[in-house]
């Protein structure tokens, strides 16, 4: 598989953005962020001029300034296990502006998996592990008193990505 990369200087810093040969979004990643790139093999290819990047470019500059663009504008492909894929859909159903817990996730995982629990702190690692930050909006993920905890790429992005939303 081909993957393509280009870079976005938003301004809470650099991001990286890939795609595969057949232009799905597979990561967006902040530079120097936890678990940069690790859903990907091989070689990884720059291209700045591909639509889908421009598109994701859109899409962000539209986020940055405040908008509400719409998840489903950007084609995505998970790269992951299925654990994990289940629980980033479900992130990308959290409402712009709003936040959900851990526990609550869990509890979603547990129901659609048949069992009674699901550990909190699994559904935190999947989180952390999600590979398309802020389109995928695991900065919307809360602990259970509504504190920050946890984001790949820093408590103070994720705090400064909620107040955006805010606004």
């Amino acid at each position: 598989m081909k993957i393509y990369k280009t870079e976005y200087k938003s301004p809470l810093g650099k991001i990286t953005i890939c795609c595969d040969e057949q232009g799905n979004i597979i990561g967006v990643w902040f530079n120097g962020q936890k678990y940069f790139a690790d859903n990907i093999d091989g070689k990884i290819t720059k291209n700045n001029n591909l639509k889908i990047f421009i598109t994701v470019k859109n899409w962000l500059d539209l986020y940055f300034a405040g908008k509400k663009p719409d998840i489903k504008e950007i084609p995505i492909k998970f790269i992951g296990n299925d654990f994990r894929k289940s629980v980033w859909k479900i992130l990308c159903k959290i409402p712009y502006g709003k936040t959900i817990s851990y526990g609550d996730i869990a509890k979603q995982i547990a129901k659609q998996q048949g069992i009674t629990k699901m550990s909190a702190q699994a559904i935190g690692g999947a989180v952390g592990h999600n590979p398309i930050a802020i389109i995928i909006p695991c900065h919307r993920v809360v602990g259970k008193n509504g504190s920050l905890t946890g984001y790949a790429a820093g408590i103070d992005k994720k705090k400064k990505l909620l107040e955006l939303e805010q606004n």
